[in-house]
């Protein structure tokens, strides 16, 4: 339940009257005064120092507002090859070929010289260090239950059907699971294209929802994030994986003086190693996930093309309620009831929200802000779509159809239920 605070005082840069919800610092509903400040009590800590956390939540609000307003009259399109997929993926090919030259000089230590040798243990060392450190392009996830075209012939048809209005390519492979997520993203050197929609959600959207859903999904495959790029996967996983390998492990007990300063070193070294690995993956990763929040405006545009501007609203209003949702669904799991039930019970719940709804997503701008985010506040997505030229639906996804896909899942549905319905 929201519990709406009024009169909590005067906004000193407009004077009108602040405004609270969820216990959260007031802000101001005109000018939004505070409401990029920090809320130490509602937000979780990202570095673990409160000093800390409040600069970097200020310059991660002083971005994300830049980067709306430069986005906010002009055409959405993809980006191409902008300064941030260059340093990314300049930075890919360094780390690519520095655990290549890992790889040959281990190989060639082991022999270059007689055997046997020291040469041998860090050539082994070596090599050891260029596997640990290789560059990881993902897999389809084990838990994901991959659904063929002869499994779910309708639903597939739907997919293609919503790509081709957005002018994005078929995913190979289509698959559910039992999250309250979805999401698109390209695995393995060949970057096979992957879709995978979470039943809970999927369950609880209309059918406009749903387009909207598949639009903004299968559109991160055209719209230039260059976390789904070949290029730029070793950038953003490979320092974070060296840092975790060099992080100190607990020290042992016991031992002599010079085994306990030689541990003492050791540990040093490894500690100081791992954080600036761990500093140039963050640094990476920040300049990185900028463009990804640019990426996720556009891939609100093309659900808006696809579904229409209030489909697309709509679904943001869903996903900005996941507690609301994830309680309907769980009852109605726990009634027997299935997915025509979810969608009703959603339905009423942001009904009943509707007055509420825009305090909401303005919260959500403060408390979705971060700049480990990959995606803006929903409240700011859903800004930026009210605010462009209103869009008619491409894909309409009627009752009777959805029906039918929901029909083809009924099995997976059965299983979800079940997880739901133990679920704390």
């Amino acid at each position: 339940m929201i519990i709406t605070k009024a009169g909590t005082g005067a906004c000193p840069a407009c004077g009108a009257e602040t405004v609270s919800i969820h216990e959260a610092l007031p802000w101001c509903t005109r000018c939004e005064w505070n409401l990029d400040g920090y809320d130490r009590a509602r937000q979780a800590p990202e570095f673990g120092w409160a000093w800390v956390d409040r600069r970097t939540h200020r310059l991660a609000a002083r971005l994300t507002r830049q980067q709306f307003a430069a986005l906010r009259d002009r055409p959405l399109e993809p980006p191409g090859l902008g300064p941030a997929a260059v340093l990314t993926a300049v930075a890919s090919l360094l780390l690519t070929v520095g655990v290549l030259a890992l790889a040959v000089v281990g190989g060639w230590l082991l022999f270059a010289y007689p055997f046997p040798n020291f040469a041998v243990v860090f050539g082994l060392a070596f090599i050891g260090l260029a596997v640990a450190l290789r560059p990881r392009f993902g897999r389809v996830d084990p838990d994901l239950e991959v659904l063929s075209r002869e499994q779910a012939p309708e639903l597939h048809a739907l997919v293609e059907e919503v790509a081709t209005a957005i002018g994005a390519p078929v995913p190979h492979v289509i698959g559910v699971d039992d999250t309250l997520n979805a999401y698109a993203t390209s695995v393995g050197l060949r970057r096979r294209r992957v879709l995978a929609l979470g039943l809970p959600l999927w369950g609880a959207l209309g059918g406009q929802e749903r387009v909207a859903l598949l639009g903004h999904e299968l559109g991160h495959f055209v719209n230039g994030d260059v976390r789904r790029s070949l290029v730029t996967q070793p950038a953003l996983t490979m320092l974070g994986n060296a840092a975790d390998l060099f992080r100190s492990a607990p020290g042992t007990r016991g031992g002599g003086l010079l085994e306990m300063v030689g541990e003492a070193l050791g540990r040093m070294l490894s500690w100081v190693l791992s954080r600036l690995l761990f500093a140039g993956h963050l640094l990476l990763v920040v300049t990185a996930l900028r463009d990804s929040q640019r990426a996720e405006y556009l891939a609100d545009e093309m659900s808006a093309r696809v579904a229409g501007t209030a489909g697309a609203s709509r679904a943001l209003d869903v996903l900005l309620s996941q507690d609301s949702v994830t309680l309907v669904v769980r009852q109605g799991a726990r009634g027997g009831h299935g997915p025509a039930t979810w969608r009703a019970g959603v339905a009423r719940s942001l009904d009943a929200a509707a007055e509420r709804l825009p305090l909401v997503r303005q919260l959500s701008i403060r408390e979705e802000t971060s700049l480990f985010s990959s995606h803006p506040p929903t409240g700011l997505r859903h800004r930026m779509l009210s605010g462009r030229p209103w869009q008619e639906p491409r894909v309409v996804l009627t009752e009777s159809r959805a029906e039918r896909i929901d029909a083809e899942l009924a099995r997976h549905y059965k299983r979800v239920s079940r997880t739901i319905s133990w679920s704390a």
